[in-house]
């Protein structure tokens, strides 16, 4: 089976090949363009690498949160519209599920966070596993409120290992709530790589679907959306 798993959820855009369930191609890219410049140009580079057409592609997968909305709008359309095209099924895969993945050899909670702005983070907890265990579903907290139900359901004597972009600007707060039981995987596993998603893909093909049934993952509404609420609530005070 060949599958075609891309990610534009957050600032890297990724591309990843994966062949009877082995790593054909793997991009990753962060520059100026947008995604929606970018991701077209890499796919037919990651099929052209990998030695293969589009028609040999099997299952079309994209990570469709949560995550930017705009770069999550990119993938999801895309490969809506190559699944489409092609006859072909699709898949989404949860980008916390797909962080997660990335940890290995490990006893502790793992929590993936992404840096959701305005003070919050989206975040989980899984157990090891392929595919991870869930443990807590996905949420967009404030990153106490996130901790607080974490350790609702971890063991008092079990570390919790952190993964994502929303390490670093909330790793000082992290430490000082939790101490030593704190751990952080390593810097370069920040972004989801292409080829977690991939795998992850390989691993839930069963849960295939067409090409309408592919939908973004959104936590919360988009900012304009919120704004525009919070702007009427204060005109009815």
């Amino acid at each position: 089976m060949n599958i075609l798993a891309i990610d534009t959820s957050g600032p890297v855009a990724g591309v990843c090949i994966l062949q009877g369930g082995e790593i054909a191609y793997e991009a990753a890219a962060v520059n100026k363009l947008t995604h929606s410049v970018n991701l077209m140009p890499m796919v037919e580079e990651a099929l052209s690498r990998a030695g293969i057409d589009i028609a040999d592609i099997d299952l079309y997968a994209a990570v469709v949160g949560p995550g930017s909305f705009t770069g999550v709008r990119i993938g999801v359309s895309a490969i809506k519209g190559m699944a489409h095209g092609a006859g072909k099924p699709c898949i989404g895969i949860d980008a916390l599920e797909a962080l997660a993945s990335s940890v290995c050899m490990t006893d502790a909670m793992i929590c993936p966070i992404q840096d959701a702005r305005a003070g919050q983070v989206y975040g989980a907890a899984f157990t090891q596993g392929m595919p991870p265990v869930r443990v807590l579903d996905n949420m967009a907290e404030k990153l106490p409120d996130y901790l607080t139900k974490v350790l609702t359901i971890t063991p008092a004597d079990q570390k919790l290992c952190f993964i994502g972009d929303g390490v670093k600007p909330f790793k000082a707060a992290i430490e000082q709530e939790l101490g030593d039981r704190a751990i952080f995987a390593p810097a370069h596993l920040a972004y989801l790589r292409p080829s977690a998603a991939a795998m992850l893909a390989w691993h839930k093909k069963e849960e295939a679907c067409d090409y309408l049934s592919l939908m973004p993952m959104y936590l919360r509404a988009p900012q304009a959306e919120r704004m525009r609420q919070s702007k009427l609530e204060a005109e009815k005070a």
